[in-house]
């Protein structure tokens, strides 16, 4: 069920600056701000009137947050396989889809799930999507902003920053009115403060996506002529914005090699996380403990084994840029030339 842009009926509720100004931004008719983007998906669970126990699908590389809202709006989380393009397994998604009372699609670091494909089949069984896109502002999908396409768009700015927020969008006038209603909008008088909070964080976030996503394309395209290190490309509709490089490691078969590349990235100064070796990392779906219960995965556990991170700077330079692409495509040599893996041939890059 797309956005649709109506005219609100609202009691006399009227967006602060900041809320006006965001919807404006995302094209959107209404936006509400809350105290973070868990609380958005919380609360949007809630405006749909998801009933007690309604199964949610989530996919099963997204932020502990995501489920964790799901069962305290009183859900059941229903975690997807994901591939090694960060993005839903849509065999896994149709297979669960039927059994289902709503769908969070979290946009993990820029990386859109086929949308088209998720809304199609949701539009045809009548179930409302939600977007978490929190790490997804500024990315693009057919020339559509991440968190405008489902029935909710969820966001959340800077949480490393003071004072977080989050907001909830939507062009639905009568969902948009019971998250109004559900959020206990009399009682927040922290809202009245939002703007100042947040409107630099936003600003920042904007930019900061900006400059990382063309970052990220440089540091991709050296990346991917290597035989050991791949980053997933863009899908035809996307465009991204990303503060990081996300890609994985091929050839690197035990963990050992995987955990030695690590090691030999933060000896060149470059930290790198593997989202399945790191301890407690929130993102992997066995450390989901809010749901409760384990889940058989096999495609997303074998993604996150070898799925890596590093954070890019926020404003960064071709010589920063060169610096962390040159020292993960020499860390995999110094693996592959420590004996730790069988050696193809490796390729000699120079600074």
């Amino acid at each position: 069920m797309p956005m649709e842009q109506n005219s609100p009926d609202l009691n006399g509720f009227e967006m602060l600056p900041l809320e006006r100004q965001f919807a404006a931004f995302m094209r959107v008719s209404f936006a509400l701000a809350v105290t973070s983007c868990s609380s958005a998906l919380v609360l949007s669970l809630r405006a749909l009137d998801i009933k007690p126990g309604g199964k949610v699908l989530v996919p099963a590389f997204a932020f502990a947050a995501v489920p964790s809202a799901i069962v305290q709006a009183g859900c059941e989380p229903v975690p997807v396989e994901v591939g090694d393009t960060y993005r839903i397994d849509m065999a896994d998604f149709e297979a669960k889809l039927d059994n289902a009372d709503a769908v969070i699609v979290s946009h993990m670091r820029g990386h859109a799930s086929d949308m088209d494909a998720i809304m199609r089949l949701c539009d045809a069984r009548g179930i409302p999507v939600v977007e978490d896109a929190a790490h997804s502002l500024g990315t693009f999908w057919d020339g559509r902003m991440l968190g405008t396409i489902g029935t909710i768009g969820c966001f959340g700015f800077q949480s490393m920053k003071d004072g977080e927020i989050g907001m909830l969008v939507t062009g639905n006038p009568d969902i948009f009115a019971r998250a109004v209603a559900l959020s206990g909008d009399d009682e927040h008088k922290w809202r009245n403060h939002a703007d100042a909070i947040v409107h630099e964080q936003i600003g920042d976030s904007l930019r900061s996506a900006r400059e990382g996503s063309a970052g990220h394309d440089y540091i991709s395209s050296i990346l991917n002529a290597s035989h050991w290190l791949y980053v997933p490309p863009q899908l035809p509709k996307e465009v991204c914005a990303r503060d990081c490089i996300t890609f994985n490691l091929r050839g690197f078969i035990t963990d050992e090699e995987a955990a030695a590349f690590c090691t030999a990235a933060d000896a060149r100064g470059v930290a790198v996380e593997i989202f399945g070796l790191s301890k407690d990392n929130e993102r992997v779906f066995w450390n989901w403990r809010s749901i409760g219960r384990d889940f058989d995965l096999p495609k997303t556990r074998n993604m996150l084994m070898r799925a890596c991170e590093v954070r890019l700077p926020a404003h960064p330079s071709r010589e920063d840029l060169d610096f962390v692409a040159m020292a993960l495509l020499r860390a995999a040599e110094d693996v592959i030339l420590a004996g730790l893996k069988p050696k193809p041939e490796p390729t000699r890059f120079v600074a």
